[in-house]
């Protein structure tokens, strides 16, 4: 996992908790009990994050790395490709987790 995806999920959470926090807060400064029934606010869910072109090229580069050239190569052409430009973006995702699990 790359560390800019590490660093927006930690955001993501923040942004999560300081909205629980404000909520937390508001209620205290009201000095109100919250009914059991109230509806909780709804949190907001983080939009589904390409990936990118780069996300996917260090992937495989780490894969190569450790030995699975030849079983990349394979992935690159069960995606119709003979090199990771030749992929479409909508197969990131797919050409990812396949990668994932080389082991």
């Amino acid at each position: 996992m790359s560390r800019t995806k590490l660093l927006l999920d930690v955001v993501t959470d923040l942004q999560n908790l300081a909205g629980s926090l404000q909520t937390i807060a508001e209620v205290l400064a009201s000095n109100e009990e919250t009914p059991r029934t109230e509806e909780k606010a709804p949190v907001k869910k983080a939009k589904p994050k390409k990936i990118s072109l780069e996300e996917v090229r260090t992937l495989l580069a780490q894969k190569s790395q450790a030995g699975f050239t030849a079983d990349i190569k394979k992935l690159l052409e069960k995606y119709g490709a003979t090199k990771l430009s030749e992929i479409e973006e909508k197969d990131y995702e797919a050409l990812m987790k396949d990668a994932e699990e080389l082991q």
